[in-house]
């Protein structure tokens, strides 16, 4: 477990008790500081450990854990021994005056939640457990951190630069929006190096995490609801440089409007400063879990993290030829009579899913769920290689009207069991199948694993 010198006696709020929440909370009473913690999900509230009985002066001697509770999130061991208080308290009953941080979950949205309110006219920082790890660095051994953003790709090309350490027998983790809760694990030795994936919210959470080496990869519109049009969004993504000190890395992709300004008001970084260009000629043959040109630019982003930290080029070649990729994310999960079977379930926008279809020269697209606007802009450049569209979901109208005023034969099928029967009842040698929805995935399901998840088990049903 990670934790700071500088939280002992502090007092602070958690909102959100799921996997990075409940870290944060074992993370702050292990340091020594006096933790109030509230969750809507009665089941997350009663995962938590509790505090025994007060003894002494008023402080709990030792917690303990609350009996299990069908689906509630897996929490990381026993609160740890120690003085220290923290109970479970409904935020809105107190008064935040007073206390040091109001620490919150990146799905809380900053610019609607009441509480969120109610911190800033107290006076109280809001920030996420990235800060908090921002805040225990300077008691961990000596170390380096990569943080990468981006609206699309951050996830494969986090996961490569872990792989790609890994193989370099350099001590690493893996976390921030992927792998386990940042606040959780163990420090890791000396020369360690920290890969954080990092949405914008965590970033919007996060005022002094200084890394040593910052990805931007692109920036396209998402989440605009969070934000005050796009500029602020890209702005959020723009502020891990700003944390940065100077001499420190910087590696951006070139190949959007928004990203190519950041990287223009950094120029005067110099070598420190690494550009990605879009369309940049590569061999990929070697790397089969990294395919298309979107991988092209993960690829080398993550090779210049690499060669940044000091990885040598054998090790960097090793890492890209033996990487094996992330579920969800362009994942070939099976071939059927010289039919690829292809999971880019993540790909909930149409910037996401186009270069998805520059993989394949022959594609019976599944695509639809719950859009994050109203056209398919991004992906019409790739039209020409779809033999077919099978759409689904609430999306499922919009997007299919637009595909036929493009010319593209589409099906309406409604549901994913539906779309992976006909399509792969159309499909013949040498093309491919892919789910890659250009849109979010909870009109129908949880999230994008679980339409993952019955796109895989549909192939497997498959006759």
């Amino acid at each position: 477990m990670i934790m700071a010198q500088a939280w002992a006696g502090r007092r602070y709020a958690v909102l959100g008790l799921a996997r990075s929440g409940a870290a944060a909370v074992r993370a702050l009473v292990a340091g020594g500081a006096d933790v109030i913690a509230w969750d809507s999900h009665e089941a997350r509230r009663a995962a938590l450990p509790t505090p025994s009985p007060l003894q002494g002066e008023g402080r709990g001697e030792g917690l303990s854990d609350a009996p299990a509770v069908p689906g509630a999130a897996p929490l990381p061991g026993p609160l740890p021994e120690g003085e220290r208080e923290m109970s479970i308290v409904d935020l809105d009953t107190v008064d935040l005056a007073g206390f040091d941080a109001l620490v919150v979950s990146p799905g809380v949205p900053l610019n609607t939640h009441p509480l969120v309110v109610k911190a800033r006219a107290a006076g109280v920082a809001i920030i996420g457990d990235i800060e908090l790890f921002a805040q225990a660095r300077p008691d961990l051994p000596p170390h380096k951190v990569v943080g990468v953003t981006g609206t699309n790709g951050k996830s494969t090309t986090t996961a490569l630069v872990h792989h790609i350490l890994k193989t370099a027998d350099v001590p690493t983790s893996m976390s921030g929006n992927i792998g386990v809760p940042i606040l959780s694990g163990d420090a890791l030795p000396e020369g360690g190096v920290y890969v954080l994936e990092l949405s914008s919210y965590q970033i919007d959470l996060t005022a002094t995490l200084d890394c040593e080496v910052a990805v931007l990869l692109n920036v396209t519109p998402d989440h605009l609801d969070r934000y005050d049009g796009f500029d602020a969004y890209a702005a959020s993504k723009a502020r891990l440089f700003a944390m940065q000190s100077p001499g420190h890395e910087a590696v951006i992709g070139i190949g959007d409007n928004a990203s190519a300004k950041i990287a223009r008001s950094l120029s005067g970084r110099g070598e420190r400063l690494t550009k990605i260009a879009p369309g940049v000629c590569m061999d990929q043959s070697r790397w089969p879990a990294l395919q298309g040109p979107h991988n092209a630019q993960n690829a080398l982003a993550a090779i210049a993290v690499a060669r940044a930290l000091g990885v040598g080029e054998r090790d960097i070649t090793q890492g890209l030829e033996t990487f094996a990729g992330l579920p969800h994310r362009m994942e070939r999960v099976a071939m059927r009579d010289g039919v690829a079977f292809v999971n880019d379930s993540k790909a909930t926008n149409a910037e996401a899913a186009a270069p998805a279809l520059g993989s394949f020269d022959r594609v019976h697209w599944i695509l639809g769920g719950r859009a994050k606007g109203d056209d398919l802009e991004a992906c019409r450049p790739r039209f020409d290689r779809v033999a077919r569209a099978y759409t689904i979901g609430e999306s499922g109208p919009r997007f299919a009207a637009l595909l036929r005023e493009a010319g593209v034969i589409v099906m309406e099928a409604g549901t994913l069991p539906n779309a992976v029967e006909a399509a792969a009842s159309a499909a013949r040698p040498g093309e491919a199948v892919l789910l890659s929805p250009a849109a979010a995935s909870f009109d129908q399901f949880c999230n994008f694993e679980e339409r993952g998840d019955v796109f895989r088990a549909c192939v497997g049903e498959l006759a």
